[in-house]
């Protein structure tokens, strides 16, 4: 298995991780336009605002499922081929929009095509990996997200210091068009399809993945699947996680711009920061998450800990704007942190029939969780004319995650009979 473990982690995992990469930087670059001049050239107000930068995830949020469904039933290869285009194509055409109502469209509609990718690709890989390896190859793939936001806030910074903000729209959009045809032509959606693995080694691998399907107790289909008390409790989990991830995410420039004498090339360079600790922590909680096979035990605390520094840098004030930015570098970190062993929950404890969908559920929740933290925030920094409001709305979210995280048990099936009992994650 060592010569296989390498030849899937060298060919798979660059792969993945690009492509959910170019799927966040189509999505979260829309914090930098509006931060350089997008909302006064088309008269956006702070309220519009607001909702626009939300609106991508209400979009996300209705296609999770039918994604999941299509990717575990036909091919996620396929699926993932064409939103790339798509999604690449409506990310450009933003550089060209001139009014409101266009833009509301165009945001709706790229949270609807990128909403497919997240439960297509951990799909995707849960065909590729068994349960000793998934932590670490969900952590790779999620690490598109911070990577790419630690990248893009400093790409974007110069394109628009040098092009403005239609152009960083327009250039930012197209990579992801041209690697769909990389991507098609690199991947396979099953192991047996792969002609880069010798016929052992497809047999191998196939193996381990199904003698892991006999110790999880058999779900017929997603409404039973959905109704599982652990599937309840992560959905809920992830959305009020999500919550403080994105209302960071997509606010973080405008909480730095903020700051006195603070230029956009420098506001690009200190929003990265965040993510370069994120990318750090992620690969950490991975490796000892699967080298421990524990779940729980790395997703809980790292919230916590993400809870406690945006509270205390609401606390500080904006008076010690720097003491306040490495609490909130600290939160950035620890949000991050628990993605891989978060996800590499569902498919212990659900079949592969089911487990797709449950994913895709959980991010659903997620994608709605993010639109209710990245809309809130700017309201109420619009409504009390600084961010204080925003720090202790999204400390509390992650304290209710930390509070769910806590009590979700998982069944597992028993080795000597059919029964099952409760244990903990």
């Amino acid at each position: 298995m060592n010569k296989l473990s390498r030849a899937r982690w060298s060919r798979l995992i660059p792969i993945a991780f690009i492509t959910y990469s170019l799927a966040y930087l189509d999505r979260s670059n829309y914090s930098f336009g509006a931060a350089a001049g997008m909302d006064k050239d088309l008269n956006i107000t702070a309220g519009v605002s607001a909702l626009l930068s939300a609106l991508f995830f209400l979009g996300y949020f209705f296609f999770q499922v039918p994604g999941a469904h299509y990717a575990e039933k036909r091919s996620a290869k396929r699926l993932i081929f064409w939103s790339l285009i798509i999604w690449g194509v409506l990310a450009s055409s933003i550089g060209f929009i001139t009014n409101i109502p266009l833009l509301f469209v165009v945001r709706f509609m790229l949270g609807i095509v990128e909403s497919v990718v997240m439960p297509a690709m951990l799909v995707f890989l849960s065909h590729w990996f068994t349960n000793e390896e998934r932590s670490r190859a969900n952590t790779f793939l999620i690490l598109g997200n911070p990577v790419t936001v630690l990248w893009m806030s400093i790409v974007s910074g110069y394109l628009l210091n040098a092009f403005g903000w239609r152009w960083m729209f327009i250039l930012e959009g197209i990579p992801a068009i041209i690697w769909a045809f990389i991507w098609l032509k690199l991947v396979n959606d099953q192991p047996k399809d792969a002609k880069w693995l010798s016929e052992e080694a497809k047999q191998s691998l196939t193996e381990t993945l199904l003698e892991e399907q006999k110790n999880i107790k058999a779900v017929k289909n997603y409404r039973e699947a959905f109704k599982s008390k652990a599937v309840i409790l992560l959905s809920l989990q992830y959305f009020f996680w999500s919550i403080g991830v994105y209302g960071f995410v997509m606010w973080l420039p405008s909480i730095i711009k903020a700051a006195p004498d603070m230029s956009m090339v420098k506001t690009g360079w200190l929003s990265a920061m965040p993510y370069v600790l994120a990318a750090i922590t992620m690969l950490l909680a991975s490796y000892f998450s699967d080298k421990l096979l524990k779940r729980k035990a790395f997703v809980w605390p790292f919230l916590l800990i993400g809870a406690v520094a945006f509270y205390a840098s609401y606390a500080i004030g904006t008076s010690h704007f720097w003491i306040s930015f490495i609490l909130l570098l600290i939160a950035g970190g620890a949000m991050y942190a628990p993605y891989g062993p978060f996800f590499a929950i569902i498919p212990e404890i659900l079949p592969r029939n089911v487990a797709g969908g449950a994913m895709a559920l959980i991010n659903s929740f997620g994608a709605l969780g993010s639109f209710v933290g990245s809309y809130l925030v700017g309201f109420l920094k619009a409504l009390t004319g600084g961010f204080g409001a925003s720090y202790i709305f999204m400390a509390v979210s992650l304290i209710l995650a930390v509070i769910l995280t806590v009590i979700v048990k998982k069944e597992k099936k028993t080795h000597t009979n059919d029964s099952a009992i409760e244990v903990n994650v």
